[in-house]
């Protein structure tokens, strides 16, 4: 059984920077693509980025490209996003969870998220 810790949450003034983690216990991170999802008040959980098992391909949604920056270290069974020029439209629960490249498919029990707040 695969446990998704995300953490790295807060609240940030807009333009500013977070950068979530994503720590895996009970099975390695390795054979998977692994995703980064949010979901805003009200709204659905959208799919932010995705990154392929070993690294070298990431995607993202449009409304984050050029900001957000998905990466992971199969050495520790982690997985990062790099949040760049927060907007207030940023603010969600961020979620992380593994997944099928290229991320239309995705494996397991959701985490307990971590809140990411913008203000403006």
């Amino acid at each position: 059984q695969v446990q998704l810790v995300e953490s790295g949450g807060g609240l940030v003034q807009a333009g500013g920077s977070l950068r979530l983690s994503c720590a895996a216990s009970g099975r390695t991170l390795s054979n998977y693509a692994m995703s980064w999802y949010r979901q805003a008040p009200g709204k659905e959980r959208e799919l932010v980025a995705v990154i392929s098992t070993g690294g070298g391909s990431t995607n993202y949604a449009d409304s984050v490209k050029g900001r957000f920056t998905i990466s992971r270290d199969n050495a520790k069974n982690t997985v990062y996003l790099q949040m760049n020029s927060l907007k207030p439209e940023d603010t969600a629960v961020y979620y992380c969870s593994r997944s099928r490249w290229p991320g239309t498919i995705r494996f397991g029990s959701w985490g307990q998220g971590t809140q990411v707040t913008v203000s403006s």
